[in-house]
Formats: C-alpha cells, structure tokens, sequence
C-alpha cells in the first residue's frame, strides 16, 4: 500500500535559546541598561534614534556576537544554505510596574527578537482575574481567522503561542509575526534588548 506524504505548509519558525554565559553578563548588562536609562529618559519608547549594538561596552559586544550567531542557526534551520548580509538594531527595554507593549510587528525588517536580562520571579496581582500571566509575551498566528477550524489536539491552528520568559533566554522570530507583552505586575524591573535583524539587499535572494 502506498504511503501518505506529509507537507507542513506555511510553518512560522520560532526559535528559543537559553545564551551560555548570562549569568555573568547579565548583571552587568543590566546595570548597564539602567545607566541608560538614567540618561535618556525615553529609551524604551525612542528605540529608533540609537542603535544599543553601535557601543563597544564589552558586554553588549558579547550579546550582539550572541544575536549574530542565533541569526545565522535560525537561517540555517529555515533551509537557507548561502551567507546573509544583515545588520541588527536593537535597543533596551526597561518595564516597570504596569508597563506593557501593546500588538505589533516590526515593519521593514525580516526578523525580530528578544534577548531578557532581567524577569520578575513573583508578581504582585492584586485581587481580580486569575488568568492574568504577567510579564509574558504572546504571539499570534499570522493567518486571519485559521483558527475558526479549530478541533483539539491540531497545533496548526492554536491562534497564541505564549512564553514566559526567564534571564539569558533569546527568542527570535519572523518579523510580521504579531506579539504583544503582558503588562508587568510586580515591582520588580524587567529588563531586556529586543532587536530587528535587515537584510542588505543582493540578487542571491530573489528566488528561482
């Protein structure tokens, strides 16, 4: 008898790793971060005007070689077997208690991330709603309305995908992709760096 073949059509590649060496660099990136922030006064919300990776602070140079590197994984894995050319923009994050980011993408750019230094470890919920998952980040499946087939057990149409995030870890994914962060409920700072990954243009990318 014939086999079936199976085509996974479409996919959204998420990619999550935990960076070696975050226990260290951590607390100085985050003292770091907080320096800035001191400084400019809107740097969460400014992210265009500076590039974080332009400064050559020793550990920042450490997470932009990180995010070079899980760039080039994350081609490999999507099946794209020649060199890119890209450069990364990226900022700090500094969210207080209440702070969140509403949905969004990331326009003109082919990927987008986040690497977290600092994540509350308890939260402080007031009474009200028990489905509450502050300080995560959502993000949500990019084909309108695929989830009204849903049936239980078919992953391909679970409309969020939710991620609570913890410090060291990096999360990369395709820059259309909607997502949104949970607002920030402890009094304890969350602190991270998100960046885009552009592509410089060159003929190798148009398809055959």
């Amino acid at each position: 008898m014939t086999q079936p073949t199976f085509t996974n059509l479409w996919p959204t590649q998420f990619m999550e790793i935990i960076l070696p060496g975050h226990d260290q660099a951590n607390p100085i990136l985050a003292d770091h971060i907080e320096t800035l922030d001191l400084q400019k006064a809107q740097m969460t919300t400014d992210y265009r005007s500076d590039n974080l990776f332009d400064e050559q602070h020793p550990v920042v140079q450490w997470l932009k070689q990180s995010v070079q590197r899980a760039v080039v994984d994350y081609a490999q894995h999507s099946g794209i077997d020649y060199s890119l050319d890209f450069a990364i923009q990226a900022w700090a994050n500094i969210n207080r208690m209440g702070d969140y980011h509403n949905l969004h993408n990331h326009p003109h750019a082919w990927l987008s991330g986040t690497y977290y230094v600092m994540v509350p470890e308890q939260d402080t919920l007031p009474t009200g709603r028990d489905d509450r998952t502050p300080n995560c980040i959502s993000f949500f499946d990019p084909r309108p309305q695929a989830n009204m087939n849903a049936i239980r057990g078919d992953r391909q149409i679970d409309p969020e995908y939710r991620v609570k995030p913890t410090p060291g870890q990096l999360l990369m994914w395709p820059a259309f992709l909607h997502h949104l962060v949970h607002p920030n409920l402890s009094h304890e700072t969350r602190i991270s760096v998100s960046f885009n990954v552009v592509l410089r243009w060159k003929e190798d990318y148009l398809p055959d």
